[in-house]
């Protein structure tokens, strides 16, 4: 029985082994199996080899000559330099006509009032001559009467200024009065007339001054 076991028999479409491997493969077979032994092991990375990008060598591009060519450019046109900032007519008429007005609020229209005439003009050209005064106590109330004349002695014509009366009372209080002449012009050697009546001050008169006023 054994021995037709071992007895390997010829089967259609097989090749046949000889009778040593079938003797060492059934021992194999028919052993005790070996212990087992259990084994630790390790995935090992795989490892990828790292292309490197090569770039292209570069191309070198050359611009043809084109000195020929430079009649047909458009001239560059200069830049526009802007003018300086600067205030025009109207900006310098309302600075100097604010600044005016500031003036004139602040009190330079009293001195305009209060400037006095050229002196030489007047001085040398306008006299007053031939002033009397007299108290006139006939009324109910005494009246001072005053009487002169202002002539012109220079070569042209002069315009005369309003005339200005001071009466001195016996108590040394002087009393001003300011005669028009609506800014009458006397021609070269002209004489002009003028009379005035004033109140007589309570105390009487002590003097009576006529000039020219300021």
């Amino acid at each position: 029985m054994m021995a037709d076991e071992r007895t390997a028999r010829p089967v259609s479409g097989e090749i046949m082994t000889d009778a040593p491997a079938i003797a060492v493969a059934d021992r194999i077979v028919r052993d005790p199996a070996a212990d087992i032994v259990d084994a630790d092991y390790e995935v090992m990375p795989r490892v990828v080899p790292t292309v490197e990008s090569v770039s292209p060598p570069p191309r070198l591009i050359v611009t043809p000559s084109i000195e020929g060519m430079d009649m047909l450019r458009k001239p560059e046109a200069p830049a526009e330099r802007l003018p300086a900032a600067r205030g025009g007519p109207i900006f310098w008429i309302a600075g100097i006509g604010a600044a005016l007005a500031a003036f004139w609020v602040s009190g330079g229209h009293a001195l305009v009032r209060q400037a006095p005439f050229p002196s030489g003009a007047h001085a040398s050209a306008l006299t007053i001559s031939g002033v009397t005064s007299r108290v006139d106590a006939s009324g109910a109330n005494p009246v001072l009467f005053v009487d002169g004349e202002a002539a012109n002695d220079g070569e042209g014509p002069a315009t005369m200024p309003p005339l200005e009366i001071r009466v001195t009372g016996n108590d040394g209080r002087t009393t001003r009065y300011t005669l028009g002449t609506s800014g009458h012009s006397l021609a070269s050697g002209e004489r002009f007339g003028f009379a005035s009546r004033l109140d007589v001050p309570k105390n009487g008169v002590r003097t009576v001054l006529v000039t020219f006023a300021e």
